[in-house]
């Protein structure tokens, strides 16, 4: 197990990016969000030849959670490239006062990427 973990990792690579605010976020990510907001998942877009990649955490019932990501990472498997997203998540403390209403958390960064991969996986982290 250990060796096949050694090779699967071989060929990983960062992906650059840089995080969109909601205001400035491509009108072809805002109009398809709501299908997904109420998942907890990471999706691509391809829009006009930029990479796009949404991170959303699902409908929560108060405020106070936040998704961020952290890294993105692209390698090979099986011949498929594969981008998996380091995503870290941040819920309100025990104890602290919030607001009552459904939220449904998300993030969009843009990437430095220039094909869309076969595979994406997510990998959460939480924060305190």
């Amino acid at each position: 197990l250990f060796f096949f973990r050694y090779f699967k990792g071989k060929g990983t690579k960062n992906v650059g990016f840089e995080v969109v605010n909601p205001e400035s976020m491509p009108k072809q990510i805002a109009e398809v969000l709501p299908n997904y907001r109420m998942k907890e998942k990471a999706l691509v877009a391809k829009i006009n030849d930029e990479i796009y990649v949404v991170v959303t955490r699902g409908e929560k019932n108060t405020a106070g959670y936040d998704v961020e990501i952290d890294k993105l990472t692209l390698n090979e498997e099986n011949g498929d490239k594969v981008l998996t997203v380091y995503a870290k998540y941040t819920d309100p403390k025990p104890g602290d006062v919030t607001a009552q209403i459904l939220t449904y958390p998300f993030t969009v960064v843009k990437t430095d990427m220039k094909e869309l991969p076969q595979r994406v996986v997510l990998e959460k982290e939480y924060k305190n």
